[in-house]
């Protein structure tokens, strides 16, 4: 008769044995199926544009189809509030920007997602810089000038923006806070109104992003004094940055970015960091992305993240010091 501890000692063994029998429950593989790209706006605009020319390659990259899918509406929270529900396993991802991720939580009351809790940013792989403009007219030269000008004129010169609470209005809110300067917030609903309304002599200046300003650059039809990037653009060389006319914070570029839904394995997310920064390097997307007068600025999943937790604070306080609300 064996010994009780013996018994132990066999019992364990043939366990042992029995499991490495047992083939292991495989995972299965990411992805198997095509994947759903949400883009919260329209068909048809720079955000299309984007989306095929990152996805065509993406699709490449992972072996599957990645679809676009437009869901557009409250200048993307419709679209973005779908990804925050979404199963976070990788089949439906989607198109993050700078306002719906960082702006609007603190414009808006009732927001239908929560960025922190529901929302994991994984990479922000085109930027549209911003260009600080003014009427070709208008005798200045820098930021200081304009400034100056401002001064002389308090209350008699407006800035222009595409809409209340967007980061072209809210960048110019910051040159005011600095500078104490008095010009008159003038909102329009799009470029295609505040671009006439500047070319008009109505508005004296704003900001507005390099892809629909460098059209009317080229042509003499309006002037840029600086851009948001920390460093001179290759589009306009000649201009200086924000930051080298004494403005350090003014680091703003209104983003592209692939986000999913919160609980996404970080596996997934890793394999649709390295996807979309290899099809950033490809000649179709740097082609698109110079003719569009965009840019491409190299980052990390976390340190996206810190971006988008940094600059939510830098909206935030802007927003409540300033009192801008939107009705």
């Amino acid at each position: 008769m064996l010994d009780p501890g013996r018994r132990t000692l066999l019992a364990g063994l043939a366990a042992g044995a029995t499991s490495l029998a047992r083939p292991a429950l495989a995972q299965p593989a990411w992805p198997a199926k095509p994947v759903r790209f949400i883009v919260p706006w329209p068909p048809g605009g720079l955000n299309d544009l984007i989306a095929r020319a990152y996805n065509d390659q993406v699709s490449r990259r992972l072996g599957v189809a990645v679809v676009n899918d437009f869901k557009a509406g409250a200048g993307g929270r419709i679209g973005v509030a779908e990804i925050a529900r979404a199963t976070p396993d990788g089949y439906v991802i989607g198109m993050g920007n700078l306002g719906p991720l960082t702006i609007f939580p603190h414009l808006y009351r009732d927001m239908p997602y929560d960025v922190r809790r529901d929302l994991l940013p994984v990479t922000m792989f085109a930027a549209s810089p911003l260009v600080l403009v003014v009427n070709k007219d208008l005798p200045v030269n820098s930021v200081a000038e304009l400034v100056a000008l401002a001064k002389q004129r308090p209350g008699r010169m407006n800035a222009a923006s595409v809409g209340v609470g967007t980061a072209q209005h809210l960048i110019f809110e910051m040159l005011k806070e600095r500078d104490g300067i008095q010009m008159e917030h003038v909102p329009y609903k799009g470029t295609n109104e505040s671009l006439p309304a500047m070319l008009s002599g109505d508005v004296q200046a704003m900001f507005d992003t390099l892809p629909l300003m460098l059209p009317q650059l080229r042509a003499g039809a309006i002037r840029a004094l600086a851009v948001t990037t920390p460093a001179r653009l290759a589009q306009l060389p000649e201009v200086p940055t924000m930051i080298e006319a004494g403005y350090p914070d003014a680091d703003v570029v209104t983003w592209y970015a692939v986000i999913t839904p919160a609980g996404t394995p970080r596996a997934i997310t890793d394999r649709l960091f390295d996807a979309y920064t290899e099809a950033a390097g490809t000649p179709e997307v740097k082609r698109l992305l110079e003719e569009q007068g965009l840019i491409y600025l190299p980052n990390t999943q976390d340190g996206f993240a810190r971006r988008i937790e940094a600059e939510s604070t830098r909206w935030a306080r802007i927003i409540r010091e300033q009192r801008i609300s939107v009705q």
